[in-house]
């Protein structure tokens, strides 16, 4: 049974930070949920002059700092909501994902940072270290340059990306799950390689059309073992393009996707996760 009693807020106080704000507050009192807001501060030092070579800062002062801070940090905001307050020292990503282990959250809510020419070719590294380690879900704002839209605070219409591997079966069910939870409906899409860029003649329309139906086929039959109806697109082209353009089609508020693995050579976390979590145009939520 789907249950989101804790969700984990890592707290960097930059804007795009503050504009998720919004986002943590509705899921919180949607699934009366306690939230835990967490910053970090990483050792450093700095050089001193001659010989006395660096000089490390007092770190309990610096924490100390932090913890005052975090301390009067969106104290109207979440008001209402049952809320601790963490400070630490040490690798943002490192203190993010321990405290979720050994905490038992639910839920990481953690916005995405890219920044300057190549911002829709990166995540931020914090953020990048959450996906790849964190074994609960993580939910993402969309990475555009401005804060996320608040249009999607409340998920009201919901894109789960499936394959046809297995692991979709339990991936449907969370969706369908937290979609009747949230009270937002549900679609399924399904990307098949187009065509375009084969070599002529290796390939034609018609086997691009059987490829669709042979996926539609399969996931039907999973969405029956999963006992999830829900309409289901099957898209031609690439997978982060197409979960893209239907989200954008359908105005979805929020993109549920699976993390998969990484310890494959091109585990399908950097082949399609990223992708899709960079250029989606709502926040994705990734299981």
């Amino acid at each position: 049974m789907l249950a989101i009693k804790h969700i984990l807020f890592p707290l960097d106080f930059s804007d795009r930070c503050c504009g998720a704000v919004p986002f943590v507050e509705a899921m919180a009192s949607r699934f009366g949920a306690r939230v835990t807001l967490i910053s970090a501060v990483q050792p450093f030092w700095y050089g001193g002059m001659g010989d006395a070579g660096p000089i490390i800062v007092d770190t309990g002062e610096v924490l100390d700092e932090l913890k005052t801070k975090l301390g009067s940090a969106l104290v109207k905001e979440f008001g209402h909501l049952p809320v601790e307050r963490v400070a630490e020292f040490g690798d943002p990503g490192q203190v993010i994902t321990d405290f979720a282990h050994n905490h038992g959250v639910d839920l990481i809510m953690v916005p995405t940072h890219g920044y300057g020419p190549f911002r829709s070719l990166l995540l931020g590294s914090v953020t990048a270290k959450v996906l790849h380690d964190a074994q609960c879900p993580v939910w993402t704002a969309a990475h555009v340059k401005n804060s996320p839209s608040p249009d999607h605070v409340k998920p009201r219409d919901m894109l789960c990306a499936v394959d046809t591997t297995p692991k979709s079966i339990g991936l449907m069910q969370w969706a369908a799950e937290f979609g009747k939870a949230a009270g937002a409906t549900l679609r399924l899409v399904h990307a098949v390689p187009g065509i375009e860029g084969w070599p002529a003649g290796q390939v034609d329309r018609r086997f691009e059309e059987d490829m669709r139906q042979e996926a539609r086929r399969q996931i039907t039959e999973m969405q029956s073992l999963a006992g999830v109806e829900a309409p289901l697109c099957i898209a031609v082209g690439g997978v982060a393009d197409a979960v893209r353009e239907e989200a954008r089609r359908h105005n979805a508020d929020l993109v549920v996707i699976g993390r998969g693995v990484l310890h494959e050579t091109l585990g399908r976390l950097r082949t399609h996760a990223y992708g899709i979590i960079r250029r989606a145009p709502c926040p994705v939520l990734s299981v």
